[in-house]
């Protein structure tokens, strides 16, 4: 991406927001595409300093022969241009529209105050890099799982964040903050419309 495109995807994901906040004050992020873990993995290890293949997974699923591969194309990614230090060149460099996207979208539920639903590797890396640009950005983010894709729970460690549900997921498109909805609303639930001891007229003497 250019400077002025990132700009862009950036806006426009804050833009979605801003359209859809009036009726809901949840924000549930997943993503859907073929390559975005790779531009995931770029971005990861520019965020992070974690040497490049630890944060290369299989994606959709490849064989030993398609990860080495996939290794060897971002490495040569890197020798063309070194991950740059600032996030917003980082992004622009080897970021997707979708993440820019995703990242915007983060820092306008941040500033609405929402309750935002991060999904899986590829959203992650987008809240790190939306968290680099506003540190806030967390206070607002429940980590629904973590999945199967190599390099998630460290990039999770790395946030000092702890998912609600580790249950070896794969597929992204939101699935797995789709579920885990229903933990944060039964939380949400107990924690607003449990009685208390006292509600309930419970006597705490003996006998």
């Amino acid at each position: 991406m250019t400077a002025d495109e990132c700009t862009t995807a950036l806006q426009r994901g804050r833009d979605v927001v801003d359209r859809v906040a009036a009726a809901s004050n949840t924000l549930i992020l997943g993503e859907m595409g073929i390559g975005n873990t790779a531009a995931a993995a770029l971005l990861m290890h520019g965020l992070t300093g974690k040497a490049l293949n630890d944060c290369v997974g299989r994606g959709t699923g490849l064989d030993d022969a398609g990860l080495e591969r996939k290794r060897q194309v971002l490495a040569l990614a890197l020798e063309r241009r070194a991950a740059p230090r600032d996030p917003l060149d980082l992004l622009a460099e080897f970021g997707g529209y979708e993440i820019a996207m995703l990242a915007g979208a983060m820092l306008e539920g941040a500033a609405r105050r929402m309750l935002i639903l991060v999904d899986g590797f590829t959203v992650t890396v987008a809240a790190a890099l939306a968290a680099r640009l506003d540190p806030g950005v967390l206070q607002y983010c429940v980590f629904a799982h973590c999945s199967s894709e190599h390099a998630h729970r460290a990039l999770l460690d790395h946030l000092k964040v702890q998912p609600l549900l580790d249950l070896g997921m794969r597929l992204g498109e939101g699935s797995g903050a789709a579920l885990a909805l229903s933990v944060v609303r039964a939380a949400v639930a107990l924690f607003t419309e449990m009685a208390t001891f006292e509600g309930a007229g419970v006597s705490d003497k003996d006998g």
